[in-house]
């Protein structure tokens, strides 16, 4: 009689790894499958429509502006109501919002302002979804694995966005935009579906009432009490802006005059996105005790695309710079999460997530729209040089706060769930106040 091989088991999951992150690093995957390929077919869509690129921007612009006027109180609202419900409404809206988009483009029948109402829409369930999100993500996992999960979370963002602009793009050569932006609707109501399976019972109920003017308040002084965190969200509301404007405006103008147009800038952007996914992977093994530090130096790299744009060098030296940006990004990413899960009580996670959102992103419409300007006043070449010492002095003013160079990472005893897990500081040197 022969022996029956032995069952195979599935590996099991990481004990970081709870059911709470893995819904939410999948749902986080599918929608970004979805959105990288809606971008491209939002543009295109504006394009089959008759309209040029000012409309583009306008279209943009429509979605950028309610996300920047209801992130504060997307925040409060997030930390007041269940936020996964919170999750599940806005995903709801954005399944509405790009389904009606999709129709109306598939008709035939779509209009530049009902374009631009529509990601507007689209705009607004962002400023709820994002705040709630990045609460539930930091409070759904513990113990000295944090890091890790969250290098894992952003790998697998950032591995959906590459291949979902990749895919998208084909896509749209095929079939067409609508088809892309009725599949990235189709991938709302997933990742709504596995959002609404979150388990929030582990999470302590929040007191009601002081209105939502308190809330706001108690988010801005938990903000503002700690310097690492108020000093890095001012210096990336200056650098993302200046990025943004530096590689969305004058990296396409340098492509397109001097490196043979847009094929090679496109390849420059996929060197960018391979190396933040190295990134992640470096984090998953690396975990700095002084994160912050190890982060801001991590920032200073960012401006060299904009020095190697402002020369330009040939497109083989801009791949490797892309690239190792791209590296940096990430260990600097993993790092803030990090600290913001360390530092920030449960029940604020989402107000201060907030005030960093909106710092983050508040001047970025308007670096882009300033970029021309720029350019005919100080010419091109100079206007990268000043991207690059912008983004150079304000990581360099960030270094010199002390909290930043000392805030240490704290060991922690490992914790098996979704509930966050105590901490006790295992080093003496003092780190922000709480």
């Amino acid at each position: 009689m022969t022996t029956p091989p032995a069952p195979r088991h599935l590996p099991h999951r990481p004990a970081w790894a709870g059911r709470n992150y893995t819904l939410l690093t999948t749902a986080a995957v599918v929608t970004g499958l979805g959105n990288a390929g809606a971008l491209i077919a939002a543009a295109f869509a504006v394009l089959e429509a008759g309209g040029d690129g000012g409309d583009i921007g306008l279209v943009a612009a429509a979605r950028t502006l309610p996300l920047v006027v209801f992130l504060l109180i997307g925040g409060a609202v997030a930390d007041r109501l269940p936020r996964h419900r919170v999750m599940v409404a806005a995903n709801s809206l954005n399944c509405l919002s790009q389904a009606a988009f999709a129709v109306l483009v598939l008709s035939g029948e779509a209009r530049l302002w009902q374009m631009a109402v529509l990601s507007a829409l689209g705009g607004t369930g962002q400023a709820f979804f994002s705040p709630a999100a990045e609460g539930m993500l930091l409070s759904s996992v513990n113990g000295e694995q944090a890091a890790r999960a969250f290098a894992v979370f952003r790998m697998g963002m950032n591995g959906a966005q590459i291949g979902g602009a990749a895919l998208g793009g084909a896509l749209i050569a095929v079939v067409g935009p609508g088809w892309v932006l009725a599949v990235d609707a189709a991938a709302f109501a997933v990742a709504g579906a596995l959002r609404s399976l979150l388990d929030v019972s582990a999470v302590a109920q929040r007191e009601p009432g002081g209105g939502m003017l308190r809330d706001l308040r108690e988010g801005w002084r938990e903000f503002i009490g700690r310097p690492w965190l108020w000093s890095i969200v001012v210096q990336f509301s200056v650098v993302n802006a200046v990025v943004g404007a530096a590689e969305g405006v004058f990296g396409p103008l340098v492509a397109e005059d001097q490196l043979g147009g847009a094929r090679p800038w496109g390849f420059a952007l996929a060197a960018f996105g391979a190396g933040t996914v190295l990134g992640c992977l470096l984090m998953v093994r690396w975990r700095p005790r002084r994160m912050l530090l190890a982060g801001s130096l991590c920032v200073l790299p960012l401006a060299l695309p904009s020095a190697a744009l402002a020369v330009p060098v040939p497109i083989a030296p801009l791949i490797v710079v892309m690239f190792l940006v791209g590296v940096s990004v990430e260990v600097f990413g993993v790092a803030w999460m990090t600290a913001l899960h360390q530092e920030i009580p449960e029940d604020k996670l989402s107000r201060v997530s907030a005030y960093d959102w909106f710092g983050s992103i508040a001047m970025v419409p308007l670096a882009t729209a300033l970029a021309g300007p720029a350019e005919e006043a100080f010419g091109r070449s100079a206007s990268l040089w000043g991207c690059s010492a912008l983004i150079l002095a304000l990581t360099l003013a960030v270094l010199t706060v002390p909290d930043v160079r000392r805030l240490r990472r704290h060991e922690t005893k490992p914790v098996a769930g979704d509930g966050p897990a105590a901490t006790t500081d295992a080093t003496p040197e003092p780190v922000s106040p709480r």
